[in-house]
């Protein structure tokens, strides 16, 4: 299972980035994350395991994941290690644009039940695509003066 959600932003990496590197602060700032807790990180900051819980429309879903920021490409990881997605990979790449920020999350999980991958592909891009459009809403916000 292979899918990809990708939205243009008119606004610089520079104002996205911090938006979706900080994970913690993601049910704040998207109101279909239920909750993001660290439970390690390493001491540069750099990787983190997380305890993450969403919701597609009203079901409840819930993995665990070590994030891994990359500042300089920018880029942001994920590898599922618990959950029904467990060995997802997750990149979010950031491409500068015109005017703007192309945005995407690619996704990438293997699974020898056909079905089953269908339905987690389903979900995630549902969850992926209302992440990428509430962040494109608050980034594309007048600043407060």
């Amino acid at each position: 299972m292979n899918t990809t959600s990708a939205v243009c932003m008119r606004a610089p990496v520079e104002r996205i980035f911090p938006l979706a590197a900080e994970v913690e602060r993601w049910p704040e700032r998207l109101p279909h994350y239920r909750w993001v807790t660290v439970l390690e990180r390493d001491a540069d900051g750099r990787r983190k395991l997380l305890e993450m819980g969403a919701r597609r429309g009203w079901f409840p879903v819930s993995w665990q994941a070590v994030e891994e920021v990359d500042r300089e490409t920018p880029a942001i990881r994920f590898k599922h290690v618990r959950g029904i997605t467990t060995g997802m990979e997750v990149e979010w790449r950031f491409e500068a644009r015109d005017g703007g920020t192309l945005v995407s999350i690619d996704h990438a999980l293997e699974t020898r039940v056909p079905l089953l991958g269908m339905v987690v592909a389903d979900f995630v891009h549902a969850i992926a695509g209302r992440t990428l459009r509430t962040i494109k809403t608050l980034v594309e916000e007048p600043s407060p003066r």
